[in-house]
């Protein structure tokens, strides 16, 4: 199998990961005074993270567990973990969290993404989530399948019915990710695993790095099905939105079809995450409450960073990508 190529560097800490994955000798960086948002510590984590999924071009297959590579990844995990933990208020009533995030705006709100496509989106605009939504949606439920060999009873059951259907029900033109491909392709984007890596902003890098750190540590099971009943809760309205953005603007029928689908299936995985993962993890392990709280709010914390680095570009008339698309 062969990854997508490396990108360039974001400062030093990526550049010691490059270095490292090139065949260097890794070497530890400090991450003292870093920004854990920024894009230089973000991009080093999705690198590392990477190895886990598909990989990258050059990069031997055995450099996934390498100890000087874990080595690296470990202090960078620390600061991201850290800081998430300073920024999330420490609640723990995970149906209140859960609850908070059905309850819809009167009218049109101006720091959603989804609702200023909707109504005032252009298409390069549109065209730019999507790139930026690919790192994500092209490896949709991938991160969350790691949670299953850590749960029991309910929540296992529960949660294998919500990935069945995330990878296709066992059709693979079905498979979530191929229909957010197909949805590129009618917008004209380039469908290929990792290709918008370069021009992905930090705050795009660090929604995907959040997956990634509770999918690959069985102590933060919690979080992982805190972040994942986010998605499930948040989706079907927000899909609403952007498939009649994508009907205004004329995108064609497999672009609209993605977020049609979500609609649907979504606004059915909602009510099994709440009461049958979420619920079914609580009566099995009642002291994870705070982590499952902790996931809810770490997800919307970073999907608000998001959302605020593209809105306030568009607003200016300018993109929110790295690399501006062609």
């Amino acid at each position: 199998m062969t990854g997508p190529p490396l990108p360039s560097a974001r400062g030093e800490l990526s550049a010691a990961v490059l270095s490292a994955l090139l065949g260097g000798r890794p070497h530890a960086v400090s991450v003292d005074g870093r920004d854990p948002y920024g894009d230089d510590l973000q991009l080093a984590l999705y690198l590392l993270y990477e190895l886990h999924y598909q990989g990258f071009a050059g990069v031997p297959e055995e450099r996934e567990w390498d100890v000087g590579l874990l080595a690296l990844r470990r202090p960078l995990e620390r600061r991201f973990l850290q800081a998430l933990r300073a920024d999330v208020p420490p609640l723990s009533d995970a149906e209140q969290a859960l609850g908070d995030l059905l309850v819809e705006p009167v009218g049109h709100d101006g720091t959603s993404v989804s609702h200023h496509l909707e109504r005032d989106g252009e298409l390069w605009q549109l065209r730019e989530y999507a790139a930026v939504r690919s790192l994500y949606h092209l490896k949709e439920a991938d991160p969350h399948a790691w949670v299953i060999p850590r749960l029991r009873g309910r929540a296992k059951a529960a949660m294998v019915a919500v990935e069945f259907d995330e990878f296709g029900a066992g059709r693979a033109e079905e498979i979530h990710a191929q229909l957010f491909a197909d949805l590129m392709r009618d917008l004209g984007l380039e469908t290929a695993y990792g290709h918008y890596l370069e021009a992905a902003p930090a705050e795009a890098l660090a929604t995907v790095n959040l997956m990634s750190l509770f999918g690959l540590h069985r102590a933060l099971r919690g979080a992982l099905v805190g972040h994942f009943a986010t998605v499930e809760v948040t989706s079907s309205p927000a899909s609403r939105r952007l498939a009649s953005a994508l009907r205004r603007l004329g995108a064609g029928a497999a672009a609209q079809r993605f977020y049609d689908e979500h609609v649907e299936a979504d606004a059915v995985h909602e009510q099994v995450v709440r009461h049958e993962v979420v619920g079914g993890l609580l009566d099995d392990e009642p002291r994870l409450e705070p982590d499952i709280v902790f996931g809810v709010h770490a997800t919307g914390l970073l999907e608000d960073r998001l959302g605020a680095h593209l809105l306030k570009a568009w607003r200016q008339q300018r993109s929110a990508l790295r690399v501006p698309l062609s």
